[in-house]
């Protein structure tokens, strides 16, 4: 039997997640704010939180009411039958989000909400439930805007981003989901081969490898909210998981990453021998500058470092050097860039042909293609353009 669902996304990947959820069996799509509204069945909501790459969280509403006066908050979220769903004995927790509404702070929303679940169960079972932030038994979505209150369980847990692969960090890791988007938004093959000249612990190459070789994005994660459900149905997510898992294939493209820092690239192959990439991506401690292609012609998809998050001497400089290094020798390149320093990225000195609006976190950014050809003198001169 199918049922409302809600996938959390980040602002500028509701198309990609849209594409995604097609895929993997949801119907009746509506694209929202950061997120998409869809329906399916118990299998669909397993198969998107295991195998969907650009989603954060899948929500699954459980009913609506007004608020004309805050004490509806209370008495509303009180009424609903929360002992048929967790027992006294299980913890819960609240994620509160809100705009535009009688309320000014999340926090006191998500506290009324469990005052009203926890007093529910302890009337009708003598016992109060502990909170547990970390990992309960329970989350419960509680979404306020304006006047309207939506209710919902989080089937995913921790958000879906935590692909249970990274063993080891740099200063500023990008969002895996993000990672993700930008590679289905730079509409790559994975046939051509990828080069990130700046990829730090290698995220945005895992994914792009996980994509090629049809590897479900959960394939490393170990838990997920839905588990601890009731209504659990073990069979079925190990029906989901095997299913998903049969359609992984080889590895038959070429990926290749370099970093300046050493530090990095130690943080890049210790993820990548956790995933059993380490044969399949290969690294090498180098500046963009100071880098060969690694392939005649391919894909760069790339995340420079930017100052909200890594200091640079100077960001003039750099996105100057971004721009030479890809005239003098990246012709017949795909070249994609993110960044958050909207007017800084300018001196790159190139004309993208296209421009996508993403967030990387609260930072507002834009991610850039570069179609790089050869003028009239050849390859390696300063002529190189971008269409």
């Amino acid at each position: 039997m199918n049922f409302p669902l809600i996938a959390k996304t980040i602002s500028g990947l509701e198309d990609v997640l849209m594409q995604e959820l097609g895929t993997l069996g949801a119907t009746g799509m509506m694209k929202l704010n950061r997120a998409v509204s869809f329906t399916g069945d118990t299998e669909t909501m397993y198969k998107v939180n295991y195998a969907c790459r650009t989603v954060l969280r899948i929500l699954k509403p459980l009913f609506h009411f007004e608020i004309l006066e805050q004490k509806d908050l209370y008495e509303k979220i009180y009424e609903f039958p929360w002992e048929d769903l967790v027992d006294a004995e299980h913890s819960i927790a609240i994620d509160a989000v809100i705009s535009y509404t009688v309320f000014t702070n999340s926090q006191f929303v998500a506290q009324r909400s469990k005052d009203a679940i926890v007093d529910r169960l302890r009337d009708k079972t003598g016992k109060r439930p502990s909170v547990d932030l970390e990992n309960p038994d329970l989350k419960v979505n509680v979404h306020l805007f304006k006047d309207s209150c939506t209710v919902a369980l989080d089937s995913s847990g921790q958000s879906l981003h935590r692909r249970g692969y990274r063993q080891s960090t740099g200063p500023a890791p990008i969002n895996e989901v993000l990672a993700a988007g930008l590679v289905k938004l730079s509409e790559w093959d994975g046939v051509k081969p990828l080069f990130d000249p700046m990829c730090g612990s290698a995220t945005l190459l895992i994914e792009a490898a996980m994509l090629a070789k049809n590897m479900p994005s959960g394939y490393f994660r170990e838990e997920w909210g839905f588990m601890k459900w009731r209504d659990f149905d073990a069979e079925l997510w190990e029906k989901v998981k095997v299913d998903s898992n049969e359609l992984i294939t080889d590895l038959k493209v070429k990926l290749h990453g370099a970093d300046r820092a050493p530090r990095a690239i130690e943080s890049a192959r210790e993820n990548l021998r956790f995933t059993n990439l380490y044969e399949e991506i290969t690294l090498e401690v180098k500046t963009f500058e100071e880098s060969e292609p690694p392939f005649d012609k391919g894909f760069i998809i790339s995340n420079p470092p930017y100052d909200e998050r890594l200091q640079i001497e100077d960001s003039l400089v750099f996105y100057k050097m971004i721009g030479d290094t890809l005239k003098r020798k990246y012709a017949g390149f795909t070249a994609w860039l993110i960044s958050s320093d909207l007017e800084t990225i300018k001196f790159i000195g190139l004309r993208p042909s296209r421009r996508i609006a993403v967030f990387n976190g609260p930072l507002e950014c834009r991610f850039l293609k570069f179609d790089l050809f050869a003028g009239k003198k050849g390859y390696g001169e300063t002529d190189i353009k971008a269409e």
